[in-house]
């Protein structure tokens, strides 16, 4: 079993995600660290090998593109897709290889528990990561361990799935740009291509990093990529953010439209910076 991680920045989180996995009962094969936009940064382990790849986009974070580099790397891996900024539990890696025995064929989507601000200080451990994180509110909406999961549902934090499962879906769409959509239109095309999601639990755990409600730096991304979206699929994704942005008086949005009436300025987006300090 291999792990793919994608990095802009984000080192000290980085190293939380290659001590968790140290620390695993099961060692992954290799940890894949696609960095995005940087250069690579001479990682290192003594317990499973690190292999570093660079992925570049001059109009911004080719999050699709680092993910679909598991395609070149090994045809025959069982891959855990861990966003970077993920801790591990020492039985993730174990849960999703039950998993992935039991329905090979499938997409398992692990749980992820939130850190406030200073939870992933130099002094933690698995119990102090387990007593400070909290669910994610969308949580209680999860079907239990090997249950099967609506495919909306998928978030691409903390996933797993065969490079043939991987392959059959067809990948990410590159034509997503940033932020917003690109999990939810695999999602969709993995139940088109009659790949069922499954709820895993595998457990990690977020850290805290500043976000926005709703995500106004990532305006000019979400807009984009719902249009794109509704394109493919005949319906708007992200309506939660879409309806805050014409609350705002920044949209035009209707079932049939979407039309930027101003971009947000800076004083609104940091008027939306989340002051919870949860990471959600």
């Amino acid at each position: 079993m291999k792990v793919v991680t994608l990095v802009h920045g984000r080192r000290n989180a980085l190293a939380n995600l290659v001590r968790g996995l140290e620390a695993s009962s099961l060692v992954p094969e290799q940890l894949c660290i696609v960095h995005m936009n940087e250069p690579a940064g001479d990682w290192a382990s003594e317990v499973f090998p690190i292999r570093e790849l660079r992925v570049e986009d001059a109009d911004g974070l080719p999050l699709a593109k680092a993910r679909n580099a598991v395609r070149t790397l090994d045809p025959s891996a069982d891959w855990v897709f861990l966003d970077v900024d993920c801790i591990p539990t020492h039985d993730l890696l174990a849960q999703y290889q039950q998993g992935l025995e039991t329905h090979p064929r499938a997409l398992h989507m692990g749980q992820v528990r939130y850190l406030p601000q200073g939870a992933n200080h130099a002094q933690w451990h698995e119990a102090t990561l387990y007593r400070d994180g909290v669910e994610h509110p969308l949580a209680r909406y999860r079907s239990g361990p090997g249950q099967p999961l609506p495919h909306h549902l998928f978030w691409s934090l903390n996933f797993a799935c065969t490079a043939a499962t991987f392959a059959r879906i067809g990948g990410f769409d590159e034509g997503y740009r940033g932020y917003g959509g690109e999990d939810t239109d695999f999602a969709f095309r993995a139940r088109e291509h009659g790949v069922a999601l499954i709820d895993s639990a595998a457990m990690a755990f977020h850290q805290y990093h500043p976000t926005y409600d709703p995500p106004l730096n990532h305006f000019a991304d979400i807009v984009e990529n719902a249009r794109r979206f509704r394109q493919r699929w005949g319906v708007w994704p992200m309506e939660g953010w879409l309806g805050a942005f014409r609350d705002l008086g920044l949209l035009h949005w209707d079932e049939a439209q979407l039309q930027i009436i101003q971009p947000p300025t800076s004083e609104q987006v940091a008027k939306a910076l989340n002051p919870r300090r949860l990471g959600f």
